[in-house]
């Protein structure tokens, strides 16, 4: 089915019969990259539903390398979040992992951002919300040692936080 899709044009790629069996969605990013030339074999599989095939295709479009996250695996939100740090220049290698979910790539991203440690908090072990809590005493330069353990709570590690914020003040 790949070579199907190399090289089409949009004519003579909808007479083949792999691309009938496209929803029109998924027809249409497909379509859609013929248009401007990109090399549609990458995201055209059946695999992939429109909107994966659609941040594949934007992703070709800006010239990143979308091969670290063209995979199945990986839902429309990891993608979105992965491409958003590659667009900003930024190593996606530390999050773009399947066993992380759209939520936890994007706390490590936004670490990243910031510049902290995210060594401290990438780990599937905690939820989104305590790599949060783990983030925002980071940015505050806190000592998070004392609840860097995926066992307290989201809840329980924002008392400690409190506590901590307190007794520095």
């Amino acid at each position: 089915m790949k070579k199907e899709h190399k090289n089409l044009n949009p004519d003579n790629l909808i007479k083949t019969e792999a691309y009938s069996n496209f929803t029109d969605k998924e027809k249409e990013e497909i379509l859609k990259g013929l248009q401007v030339g990109l090399d549609v074999s990458i995201y055209a599989k059946k695999e992939f539903d429109y909107l994966q095939m659609e941040e594949i295709r934007e992703g070709l479009e800006k010239g990143l390398d979308v091969s670290i996250y063209a995979k199945p695996e990986f839902n429309y939100w990891q993608m979105m979040v992965i491409a958003r740090g590659l667009k900003l220049k930024y190593d996606v290698s530390v999050y773009a992992k399947p066993e992380f979910d759209y939520d936890q790539m994007d706390q490590i991203l936004n670490g990243i951002m910031f510049k902290i440690d995210v060594s401290k908090y990438a780990y599937k072990e905690y939820s989104w919300k305590q790599m949060e809590i783990i983030k925002e005493g980071l940015i505050k330069k806190m000592d998070v040692s004392s609840y860097l353990n995926p066992k307290l709570t989201w809840q329980e590690m924002k008392e400690i936080d409190k506590l901590i914020e307190k007794s520095t003040l």
